[in-house]
């Protein structure tokens, strides 16, 4: 792949990074989520991985927002997406195909 210029791979930080909430719900879609598996999940579907203190912040906020629950199996704390998280994963996407789209 050809080198970004750097107001590319700000907008590539931007939209990764910067929007790993959205990620995050887009795979909580389909399965719980485990926790510590998350970033490597997210490097699987979306191509960027994130810190895993990144990615505990981000859920700790989804929880505390009522996006996200959270349950224990065992010793593992999985996340699961609530009613609020599908409308708001749903939100996500129609605003950013709708952006897309204007360009």
């Amino acid at each position: 792949m050809a080198r970004l210029t750097k107001p590319v791979s700000r907008l590539n930080h931007s939209l990764t990074h910067g929007n790993i909430w959205l990620s995050a719900l887009s795979l909580m879609k389909s399965k719980k989520v485990y926790a510590y598996a998350l970033p490597e999940e997210i490097n699987r579907r979306f191509g960027f991985l994130p810190s895993k203190l990144m990615t505990y912040f981000v859920l700790y906020k989804l929880e505390d927002e009522g996006l996200i629950s959270a349950a224990f199996e065992g010793r593992r704390k999985y996340y699961e997406l609530t009613a609020k998280g599908r409308k708001s994963l749903a939100d996500g996407q129609k605003l950013m195909l709708s952006f897309a789209k204007k360009m």
